[in-house]
């Protein structure tokens, strides 16, 4: 089973080792998806994790007992037709190609099962037609 999720990491907490924790006690894999770390500072994950249900409520328990917040991202890349210009910027900076440009019409085409909602496409857009529901 997948979760994605979002951890935020309280200042003291940022040295653990969470993702070999989570591999190693859990048998859990954690995807990292986007990071803001930085010593001394709150830091964020969002990561997918991938494992059987009853490991990843473990695992999942384990970092709320570590006081790491950890909430469920389910949210979504929303794309304005009527501002977007079909630059195709933001297909470069897409990791998973969920966004691309139609090769006959050259306008942008969004596959939504492809997007892991990392977010990048939205500082890229020039003309800010791409947001989330975050």
């Amino acid at each position: 089973m997948k979760k994605r999720v979002t951890l935020t990491f309280p200042k003291r907490a940022i040295q653990m080792p969470v993702t070999y924790r989570l591999a190693k006690d859990f048998n859990v894999a954690a995807n990292i998806i986007r990071a803001q770390v930085a010593p001394n500072q709150i830091g964020k994950l969002v990561v997918e994790l991938l494992g059987d249900i009853d490991q990843l409520d473990a695992a999942i328990e384990w970092m709320r007992s570590q006081h790491i917040s950890v909430s469920h991202n389910l949210g979504e890349i929303l794309i304005d037709q009527d501002v977007c210009v079909d630059c195709g910027l933001c297909t470069g900076v897409c990791p998973t190609e969920a966004l691309s440009l139609n090769q006959d019409t050259y306008q942008l085409t969004f596959t939504r099962s492809r997007c892991i909602v990392c977010e990048q496409c939205i500082p890229t857009c020039p003309v800010q037609a791409i947001s989330t529901n975050l």
